[in-house]
């Protein structure tokens, strides 16, 4: 079969196709998968022009310095050129545009959306949505959950247009514990790892009231905190702070390189996570595939993340004691085992293989 993959935003900032892509790899991944045994074609807009290719996808870049464009009718011309099978639209949020794709293609060729953590439309653009879904084959959601509030509201006709395929994996794999841990100056037993942004939404203040605690029973474990954004840095390093020696053991590491992850990943034998809300994620599921045991929140995207109980605990957004209560189960547990059942939960359910196959399941659906 011949795919397309393509959106309607665009990120002027990057100017060279390989910078792009590897920017966005955690997603086409997905792309490279399917290439092994369909036609798949990557169209992306950024600050360049031309055709690339790599790893069994064949890119073309358009260059828009907009940052969306209502009417794009150059992109609809390239993706009939082509003539697929199915066109793949990243995000719901274009029904405008994914109304006029539909014209400019016809009735025959499927036309399927990724759910990028949008939350459904109300008034005039609520009223596109739903006139767009009927010119839509299918949804892809995280969690068939997700979709819940979008049937609720009308913007999606059917249940039965929904299916729960993940957005996004990771390129990551376990490495060697011991060199990493030495060569990045990690210590602790056991290590735990927090990776997001230090906003209201990551919630860090509760991951760390409760580990502040937790360090009183267990002095040798240790935490490392990874953060893109500084929002409430003010605020977690005041409360370690106001703990004799909690700096030591919880250890404000800031902002590192994307690519730089997986050493901390592969060091870690616990990831933890306080957000209240989250599309898809990436860090979790990027943490999963190193091994790292997942200690998150009982959301929806985690939910399905891990399971549930495949691997893992979840506590409640926000309550610093029932994650207490979970840390309190660490001691004495068969770290290699949980590890072993978290690495056998992604590449069954979160892998790039895993979500390609289930991709080709859809299209037998639909």
């Amino acid at each position: 079969m011949k795919f397309v993959f393509t959106s309607y935003s665009s990120s002027p900032e990057y100017k060279v196709p390989g910078d792009w892509l590897d920017r966005i790899n955690a997603y086409t991944g997905i792309l490279e998968k399917l290439g092994i045994e369909h036609t798949v074609t990557g169209i992306e807009r950024i600050n360049y022009e031309g055709a690339f290719k790599k790893n069994n996808v064949q890119y073309f870049f358009i260059r828009q310095k907009q940052r969306t464009v209502r009417f794009p009718f150059r992109l609809h011309r390239l993706v009939k050129k082509l003539k697929p099978d199915v066109v793949f639209i990243n995000g719901l949020i274009f029904p405008l545009q994914v109304i006029q794709l539909r014209l400019a293609l016809g009735k025959k060729i499927k036309i399927i959306l990724l759910h990028r953590g949008e939350r459904p439309f109300r008034g005039l653009k609520g009223y596109l949505q739903k006139l767009a879904d009927r010119m839509i084959d299918a949804y892809l959601f995280t969690s068939a959950e997700f979709g819940k509030e979008w049937m609720q509201f009308g913007n999606i006709s059917s249940q039965k247009k929904i299916y729960e395929v993940i957005q996004g994996s990771s390129v990551f794999y376990p490495g060697e514990k011991t060199s990493a841990r030495k060569r990045l100056g990690i210590d602790g037993s056991p290590v735990f790892l927090w990776v997001g942004r230090l906003n209201a939404n990551k919630d860090p203040l509760t991951v760390v009231k409760a580990f502040l605690k937790f360090i009183e029973v267990e002095p040798r474990a240790k935490l490392y905190m990874i953060y893109q954004t500084e929002e409430l840095l003010n605020e977690t390093r005041n409360l370690i702070q106001a703990q004799k020696n909690a700096n030591q053991s919880i250890r404000l590491v800031g902002k590192i390189e994307h690519r730089q992850l997986q050493a901390w990943y592969s060091t870690a034998d616990f990831i933890l996570s306080g957000s209240h809300h989250e599309g898809s994620g990436i860090a979790v599921c990027e943490a999963m595939s190193c091994g790292c045991i997942p200690i998150v929140t009982d959301i929806v995207s985690f939910r399905k993340m891990t399971g549930p109980g495949n691997c893992g605990w979840l506590y409640e957004p926000g309550n610093e004691e029932a994650l207490l209560k979970i840390l309190l189960q660490i001691p004495g547990l068969d770290i290699e085992t949980a590890q072993a059942k978290t690495i056998k939960q992604f590449k069954e359910e979160l892998s790039f293989d895993a979500i390609a196959k289930k991709i080709e399941q859809v299209l037998v659906s639909i």
